[in-house]
């Protein structure tokens, strides 16, 4: 196990993790759409139990996320955090909200009412899908930071990363993301809830809300194709090419099938849950399209001698899977660890089975000694 091969192992590993959160947000996109859905307490109980048995999973997969980068490729970890503190830490008050909401919706003689908490709810359904969707297009767009000769960070604007926002191509993927959760959310509901009005809702609400993904990831995809991209060049700097992504789409046939296959897979589940009503899967389809698509993003944003951090200020700064991965031994020890995953992802995938193998209606809610 060479240090290349580790460098580019441990990459595939952080891409199929931030696929696997993408698909996750779909806990974040039912939140948002718990008054859309939900008419009255009743059938909002229901929507906030139903994702009740999901959520941890999706706050567990982020922090595994960023574990994983932190141990793998320690000095983005230390670049993004120490400079674009600002929105890691707005992202991570948007979890600690839901947890606190989740935990205190429905207790006994809570003070602030179940209604603030849903609000809560909903302020992480909105704000961490966007939040989240905009730093991870930082990868292709870039962000103003410099790297000392100690490694040491100095950001060049007072944003600490809200100037993300400033950045139309970023828009773009936060929104898709955004409206890719409250889709995968519409069609979760359709496979979990055992009830019509919200069935018949959240069909209205895929189509609803897949139109506007599919603008918004097209626009975000042809941005970044038809852009420049930050390449590593033989020289060993880092220099702005034309059409970088476009080229790792030609130069890497396997990501792009990947990538294609992915697309088609969320297309498919999409489509066919709007013109076959009856039809509950489409949400294993549009998941596992989910993660498969970002798999082929982080791929592109990576390999190929790409800087898959980009600076807009100082390209030289940039960091890459080679100029920011830990040392030989340190990923050759978590290699040796990460083969425990398909173990986990099997208990996962079996607890995920277990509790949605019978669609939830109300008189299981009524009979559940553990409510949201």
């Amino acid at each position: 196990m060479s240090l290349y091969f580790l460098q580019h192992y441990w990459w595939i590993l952080i891409s199929i993790l931030g696929g696997v959160l993408v698909f996750l947000l779909f806990v974040q996109g039912g939140q948002s759409l718990l008054y859309t859905l939900g008419k009255n307490k009743e059938e909002r109980d229901l929507i906030v139990n139903s994702l009740g048995h999901k959520w941890e999973l999706t706050f567990t997969t982020l922090v595994v996320f960023g574990g994983a980068f932190f141990a793998s490729f320690p000095l983005f970890y230390s670049t993004s955090f120490g400079g674009a503190y600002g929105v890691w830490m707005l992202i991570l008050f948007c979890f600690v909200l839901q947890a606190v909401s989740f935990e205190y919706r429905n207790k006994p003689r809570n003070f602030l009412g179940t209604r603030t908490y849903e609000v809560f709810l909903m302020v992480n359904g909105f704000a961490a899908p966007l939040l989240l969707g905009a730093a991870v297009a930082t990868f292709f767009t870039g962000s103003p930071f410099r790297l000392g000769m100690m490694h040491d960070v100095e950001w060049t604007t007072p944003w600490r990363g809200l100037d993300a926002l400033f950045v139309i191509t970023n828009y773009f993927l936060a929104l898709a993301v955004f409206f890719l959760a409250r889709t995968l959310a519409a069609l979760y509901f359709i496979l979990t809830v055992d009830n019509k009005d919200i069935r018949t809702r959240s069909h209205k609400q895929v189509l609803y809300n897949s139109l506007p993904f599919v603008l918004f990831f097209l626009l975000f995809l042809g941005s970044i194709l038809i852009g420049k991209g930050y390449a590593i060049t033989p020289d060993g700097t880092i220099a702005l090419v034309e059409y970088k992504y476009f080229q790792n789409l030609l130069e890497m046939p396997l990501n792009t099938v990947i990538l294609l296959i992915g697309v088609i897979g969320v297309l498919f589940g999409i489509i066919r849950a709007i013109l076959v009503p009856q039809w509950n899967k489409g949400i294993w389809f549009a998941g596992a399209g989910t993660v498969l698509t970002v798999v082929g993003l982080f791929i592109i944003a990576g390999f190929n001698n790409t800087a898959f951090y980009p600076s807009s200020v100082d390209p030289d700064s940039s960091l890459t899977i080679y100029n920011s991965s830990s040392s030989l031994y340190t990923l050759k020890a978590m290699s040796w660890v990460s083969l425990i995953v398909p173990i986990v992802i099997a208990y996962i995938w079996y607890a995920w089975r277990s509790m949605t193998r019978k669609a939830m209606n109300i008189k299981d809610l009524e009979e559940s000694d553990n409510k949201y």
